[in-house]
């Protein structure tokens, strides 16, 4: 029977802590986290209603300006939200986007945002039907969803992890 320590190649690397201590540090020290853990629960509140607008116009075909307008307003969080997130980046790993810690996120993010100004290039140049629009919302929207969950699995795995890096293990 193979164990991994006969094919050490084989072992996973120990990953690189989410933050080093300096990071940490710098982290805990800098208003914009709480900026980033003010707004990011304020874009979600702004993501339900607006998805419960748009829902109900596909539905019923009504409140169509309000699902519209919800959207710009989630839209217009969401681009304060990144804004803010890069300054954040900034401050804490020292580039505005693409940090080891957060590249995957980041680059997920681009799609996000691209989606979201998707939607308002089609809803100001007409380019899209409302329906059309409704459903370029909700395609927003799924890869936000996809986003906000990995930015939560990362800050799980940065309560998890000690001062030193390692993960804290709960009895």
């Amino acid at each position: 029977m193979e164990t991994p320590q006969m094919h050490p190649e084989r072992q996973r690397p120990a990953s690189r802590p989410l933050y080093t201590p300096e990071e940490r540090v710098r982290r805990d020290a800098s208003v914009w986290t709480l900026v980033q853990g003010i707004l990011a629960p304020v874009q979600f509140l702004v993501f339900l209603v607006s998805l419960g607008l748009v829902l109900r116009f596909l539905a019923t075909g009504e409140g169509q300006t309000a699902a519209s307008v919800s959207v710009v307003i989630k839209t217009l969080t969401l681009y304060t939200i990144m804004i803010t997130g890069c300054i954040w980046e900034k401050v804490v790993f020292g580039r505005y986007l693409f940090a080891p810690a957060f590249y995957w996120e980041d680059v997920f993010s681009m799609l996000v945002l691209a989606l979201h100004t998707a939607y308002l290039v089609a809803l100001f140049t007409g380019a899209l039907d409302a329906r059309g629009l409704a459903w370029l919302a909700l395609a927003a929207y799924a890869t936000y969803v996809v986003n906000a969950g990995q930015f939560i699995y990362k800050l799980r795995m940065a309560r998890l992890q000690g001062p030193s890096g390692a993960v804290a293990v709960q009895a």
